[in-house]
């Protein structure tokens, strides 16, 4: 078994990830240099199979990912107005659990994709209740690390536009679904209460029950690229700009590919595909660098299946950082992290901050260049990209 850690880990997440190796078909794993302890598998964690997918290494934000546009402006063209351009972002892009973006792009084509009938395979009802939140939401963001950046290369100065979401309630409600469905529940239960521990939940991809997962899973991919995409050409129409290069990827997602000469499952949750010349486009905090890198070809690539960071990773928890909510009066108490803290922070790196908890402050992640450097000789850094504009939940 191929099995490659990047980087330094506390010991839950090298014993999560440690479990996932010991269920089902495994070939081999990764633990990527920006891992954290998550749900079943860690995050940024790879974990490779023979013939099974695992809903549970997926996750619930099925294809959460990234994209970044290349602009034709440069930093002089925006810089003197960033506060009243993400005035327009923030009054443009909607945020939050739940938030739809009002069947504004209902009429989208990803409606049209013959995979949606995997639904009707579930039940009519089943269907119809996933399609409508799907286009009530399409063109909105996720809360908690999603994001939407203006950022501009150190060397060039170019502008870019970068965000980082998922599939929204499409990929939770299909995730929480096909988990049922495995335990003997119907597609619509409630989720189960589950311990973090939970083990890894296969399905054969040669069952029915693991083709019609894998063709969701597929399906949410689409609507996610869609998502992203929405939301980056408003952003480019907003500043004027024209798009002159893209780079999208997922990094919570299941991929069909051939590693050491025969076709496996490689299941990325919170990692970056990197085959050799992919590029990637990984995001740091909202006081920190992001980075375009590009994958090469190298005995040290190859052991770790071409995979990479998906960003700086968590070192702090949540609640650790912001304190505990307290649900009646909508305020946290606790946190070791102040908006003081916050705004001091992203302020002294240059950054225009719309959004944004204490609990996704630059003090609760690892530093990118530290991560990236954990992972030297299976990336190139091709652009680094520093945040100017930055829009959160």
């Amino acid at each position: 078994m191929e099995k490659v850690i990047f980087g330094e880990h506390d010991a839950n997440t090298l014993r999560q990830f440690e479990n996932c190796l010991k269920v089902g078909q495994v070939v081999g794993g990764v633990m990527c240099a920006d891992g954290h302890y998550g749900y079943s598998q860690p995050v940024g964690g790879v974990i490779v199979y023979d013939n099974q997918v695992a809903p549970s290494g997926v996750g619930y934000d099925i294809a959460c990912g990234n994209k970044a546009v290349k602009t034709n402006l440069k930093y002089d063209d925006v810089k003197s107005h960033i506060p009243e351009i993400m005035d327009e972002v923030e009054a443009a892009i909607p945020f939050g659990v739940g938030v739809g973006a009002n069947s504004k792009w209902g009429d989208h084509d990803i409606f049209n994709d013959s995979a949606w009938d995997v639904y009707k395979e579930l039940g009519q009802h089943e269907h119809d209740q996933l399609k409508a939140m799907a286009r009530e939401q399409l063109g909105s963001a996720g809360s908690g690390n999603h994001y939407v950046d203006i950022l501009i290369d150190e060397k060039t100065e170019d502008v870019w536009i970068g965000n980082h979401f998922g599939s929204r309630g499409l990929g939770h409600r299909t995730a929480t679904g096909f988990l049922n469905l495995a335990k003997g529940l119907k597609f619509l239960d409630p989720a189960p209460r589950e311990s973090m521990e939970q083990p890894p939940t296969l399905l054969d991809m040669d069952s029915e029950l693991g083709k019609l997962y894998f063709s969701a899973m597929e399906l949410a991919g689409r609507y996610a690229y869609a998502g992203r995409d929405i939301v980056i050409n408003q952003v480019a129409h907003i500043l004027g700009a024209k798009i002159v290069q893209e780079v999208h990827n997922h990094h919570n997602y299941a991929w069909k590919e051939t590693h050491f000469g025969k076709e496996y499952i490689v299941v990325r949750k919170g990692a970056t595909p990197a085959l050799p010349g992919q590029l990637g486009f990984v995001g740091g905090s909202m006081g920190d660098i992001s980075v375009i890198l590009q994958g090469v070809d190298s005995e040290k690539s190859r052991q770790a299946f071409y995979s990479t960071v998906h960003g700086a990773g968590r070192i702090m928890s949540r609640t650790k950082a912001a304190g505990r909510m307290n649900w009646r009066t909508k305020k946290r108490k606790g946190g070791v992290i102040s908006e003081q803290d916050m705004q001091q922070a992203v302020r002294k790196y240059g950054v225009e901050l719309r959004g944004g908890g204490t609990d996704e402050s630059p003090f609760v992640y690892r530093k990118l260049k530290d991560v990236l450097q954990a992972h030297e000789g299976t990336i190139d850094i091709l652009h680094v990209l520093k945040p100017i504009g930055v829009l959160m939940d």
